[in-house]
Protein backbone atom coordinates (compact mmCIF):
# COMPACT_ATOMS: atom_id res chain seq x y z
CA UNK A 1 0.00 0.00 0.00
CA UNK A 2 1.31 3.47 -0.86
CA UNK A 3 1.91 6.07 1.83
CA UNK A 4 -1.28 7.95 2.76
CA UNK A 5 -1.57 11.47 1.36
CA UNK A 6 -5.19 11.87 2.45
CA UNK A 7 -6.83 11.23 5.81
CA UNK A 8 -9.49 9.09 4.12
CA UNK A 9 -9.44 6.83 1.09
CA UNK A 10 -12.27 5.50 -1.03
CA UNK A 11 -12.92 1.76 -0.93
CA UNK A 12 -14.90 0.09 -3.69
CA UNK A 13 -16.37 -3.33 -4.24
CA UNK A 14 -17.91 -4.42 -7.49
CA UNK A 15 -19.36 -7.82 -8.23
CA UNK A 16 -20.36 -9.57 -11.43
CA UNK A 17 -22.21 -12.82 -12.03
CA UNK A 18 -20.49 -14.89 -14.71
CA UNK A 19 -22.42 -16.25 -17.68
CA UNK A 20 -19.97 -19.17 -17.81
CA UNK A 21 -17.15 -20.52 -15.59
CA UNK A 22 -13.84 -18.64 -15.84
CA UNK A 23 -12.22 -21.59 -17.60
CA UNK A 24 -14.90 -21.60 -20.34
CA UNK A 25 -13.52 -20.47 -23.73
CA UNK A 26 -16.36 -17.94 -24.02
CA UNK A 27 -14.89 -16.06 -21.04
CA UNK A 28 -11.27 -16.32 -22.25
CA UNK A 29 -11.16 -12.75 -23.65
CA UNK A 30 -12.09 -11.40 -20.20
CA UNK A 31 -9.53 -13.61 -18.45
CA UNK A 32 -6.87 -12.44 -20.93
CA UNK A 33 -7.58 -8.82 -19.99
CA UNK A 34 -7.23 -9.39 -16.23
CA UNK A 35 -3.45 -9.08 -15.95
CA UNK A 36 -3.12 -5.96 -18.15
CA UNK A 37 -6.05 -4.21 -16.48
CA UNK A 38 -4.81 -5.07 -12.98
CA UNK A 39 -1.30 -3.88 -13.89
CA UNK A 40 -2.80 -0.61 -15.16
CA UNK A 41 -4.74 -0.22 -11.90
CA UNK A 42 -1.63 -0.90 -9.83
CA UNK A 43 0.16 2.02 -11.49
CA UNK A 44 -2.81 4.37 -11.91
CA UNK A 45 -2.64 7.75 -10.19
CA UNK A 46 -4.41 7.55 -6.85
CA UNK A 47 -4.37 3.75 -6.61
CA UNK A 48 -3.72 2.49 -3.07
CA UNK A 49 -4.49 -1.25 -2.82
CA UNK A 50 -6.48 -4.12 -4.34
CA UNK A 51 -7.57 -7.48 -3.03
CA UNK A 52 -5.60 -10.44 -4.32
CA UNK A 53 -6.30 -14.06 -3.44
CA UNK A 54 -3.53 -15.88 -1.59
CA UNK A 55 -0.96 -17.08 -4.10
CA UNK A 56 -2.95 -15.50 -6.96
CA UNK A 57 -2.55 -12.48 -9.24
CA UNK A 58 -6.11 -11.27 -8.67
CA UNK A 59 -9.26 -11.91 -6.63
CA UNK A 60 -11.22 -14.02 -9.14
CA UNK A 61 -10.80 -17.16 -7.03
CA UNK A 62 -12.53 -15.55 -4.05
CA UNK A 63 -16.27 -16.23 -4.19
CA UNK A 64 -18.04 -14.89 -1.06
CA UNK A 65 -21.31 -14.34 -2.96
CA UNK A 66 -21.52 -17.64 -4.82
CA UNK A 67 -19.56 -19.78 -7.25
CA UNK A 68 -20.66 -17.72 -10.24
CA UNK A 69 -19.94 -14.27 -8.74
CA UNK A 70 -16.52 -12.65 -8.99
CA UNK A 71 -15.47 -9.71 -6.85
CA UNK A 72 -13.14 -6.77 -7.18
CA UNK A 73 -12.19 -4.84 -4.05
CA UNK A 74 -9.80 -1.89 -4.12
CA UNK A 75 -8.89 1.34 -2.36
CA UNK A 76 -8.20 4.70 -4.01
CA UNK A 77 -6.97 8.05 -2.73
CA UNK A 78 -9.96 9.90 -4.17
CA UNK A 79 -13.22 9.30 -5.96
CA UNK A 80 -11.84 11.10 -9.01
CA UNK A 81 -8.86 8.71 -9.17
CA UNK A 82 -11.19 5.70 -9.18
CA UNK A 83 -13.51 7.32 -11.73
CA UNK A 84 -10.62 8.18 -14.03
CA UNK A 85 -9.31 4.61 -13.90
CA UNK A 86 -12.74 3.03 -14.37
CA UNK A 87 -13.98 5.30 -17.17
CA UNK A 88 -10.93 6.96 -18.73
CA UNK A 89 -8.47 4.11 -19.13
CA UNK A 90 -8.16 0.69 -20.76
CA UNK A 91 -10.56 -0.57 -18.10
CA UNK A 92 -13.38 0.99 -20.08
CA UNK A 93 -12.85 -1.59 -22.84
CA UNK A 94 -13.63 -4.37 -20.37
CA UNK A 95 -16.75 -2.54 -19.24
CA UNK A 96 -17.94 -2.11 -22.82
CA UNK A 97 -17.75 -5.88 -23.40
CA UNK A 98 -19.14 -6.98 -20.01
CA UNK A 99 -22.39 -8.32 -21.52
CA UNK A 100 -20.29 -10.96 -23.32
CA UNK A 101 -19.19 -12.45 -19.99
CA UNK A 102 -21.58 -11.33 -17.24
CA UNK A 103 -25.29 -11.34 -16.49
CA UNK A 104 -27.07 -8.01 -16.53
CA UNK A 105 -27.18 -6.50 -13.03
CA UNK A 106 -30.59 -6.62 -11.38
CA UNK A 107 -29.45 -5.07 -8.09
CA UNK A 108 -26.62 -2.87 -6.92
CA UNK A 109 -23.29 -4.33 -8.02
CA UNK A 110 -20.94 -1.50 -7.00
CA UNK A 111 -20.55 0.06 -3.59
CA UNK A 112 -18.25 2.85 -2.45
CA UNK A 113 -17.38 3.91 1.10
CA UNK A 114 -14.73 5.95 2.85
CA UNK A 115 -12.10 4.34 5.04
CA UNK A 116 -9.36 5.94 7.14
CA UNK A 117 -6.12 6.18 5.19
CA UNK A 118 -4.13 3.03 5.86
CA UNK A 119 -7.20 0.87 6.57
CA UNK A 120 -7.36 -2.25 4.40
CA UNK A 121 -10.99 -3.32 4.08
CA UNK A 122 -11.83 -6.97 4.47
CA UNK A 123 -13.96 -8.88 2.03
CA UNK A 124 -16.55 -9.35 4.80
CA UNK A 125 -16.63 -5.58 5.37
CA UNK A 126 -17.08 -4.96 1.65
CA UNK A 127 -19.87 -7.51 1.29
CA UNK A 128 -21.62 -5.95 4.31
CA UNK A 129 -21.42 -2.49 2.68
CA UNK A 130 -22.94 -3.88 -0.52
CA UNK A 131 -25.72 -5.52 1.49
CA UNK A 132 -26.35 -2.20 3.25
CA UNK A 133 -26.61 -0.38 -0.09
CA UNK A 134 -28.97 -3.02 -1.46
CA UNK A 135 -31.17 -2.99 1.64
CA UNK A 136 -31.26 0.74 2.42
CA UNK A 137 -30.13 2.61 -0.67
CA UNK A 138 -27.30 5.13 -0.81
CA UNK A 139 -26.08 6.65 2.44
CA UNK A 140 -22.77 7.96 3.81
CA UNK A 141 -22.02 4.31 4.78
CA UNK A 142 -22.53 2.84 1.33
CA UNK A 143 -23.00 4.77 -1.88
CA UNK A 144 -22.38 4.84 -5.64
CA UNK A 145 -20.82 7.25 -8.12
CA UNK A 146 -24.31 8.60 -8.87
CA UNK A 147 -25.12 9.16 -5.19
CA UNK A 148 -21.79 9.94 -3.61
CA UNK A 149 -20.81 11.45 -0.29
CA UNK A 150 -17.63 13.21 0.69
CA UNK A 151 -15.29 11.81 3.31
CA UNK A 152 -16.45 14.56 5.68
CA UNK A 153 -20.10 13.60 5.14
CA UNK A 154 -19.19 9.97 5.84
CA UNK A 155 -17.33 10.76 9.06
CA UNK A 156 -18.65 8.43 11.75
CA UNK A 157 -19.58 5.80 9.16
CA UNK A 158 -16.04 4.56 8.52
CA UNK A 159 -14.33 1.67 10.32
CA UNK A 160 -12.36 2.98 13.29
CA UNK A 161 -13.58 6.44 12.33
CA UNK A 162 -12.02 9.47 13.88
CA UNK A 163 -14.32 12.33 12.78
CA UNK A 164 -11.56 14.87 13.41
CA UNK A 165 -9.28 13.05 10.97
CA UNK A 166 -11.59 13.01 7.96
Amino acid sequence: MTAPRHSAHLAQLNVSRLLHPLDDPRVAPFVEMLDPVNAAADTAPGFVWRLIGEGEADATGLRPLGDDVIVNLSVWETQKALWDFAYRSGHLEVMRKRRDWFHRHVEAHLVLWWVPAGHVPTLDEAVERLADLRAHGPSPRAFTFASSYTAAEAAGHTPDADPAAV
